[in-house]
């Protein structure tokens, strides 16, 4: 396995859940990361993606204005 970190060098966390914008991690993961087990840390690579998925939506849904309802 790659001892790659996932860092993207974005380092802004969501104020919700804690997660890094770029790269979905917490900062006691980003700092955990050398220490982590492999099994941990593939763990924790499998599910970055979802994390970040969920946060772009998050920020589409908080950028995009609400819709206007007609009232009649």
């Amino acid at each position: 396995m790659k001892n790659e970190d996932p860092c993207t060098g974005v380092c802004q966390w969501d104020g919700k859940t804690g997660w890094c914008l770029g790269c979905g991690r917490t900062v006691p993961e980003i700092k955990a990361w050398r220490k982590l087990t492999p099994y941990r840390r593939t763990a924790l690579l499998r599910e970055l993606p979802r994390r970040v998925e969920q946060l772009s939506k998050q920020q589409s849904a908080e950028t995009t204005p609400a819709k206007r309802v007609r009232r009649s």
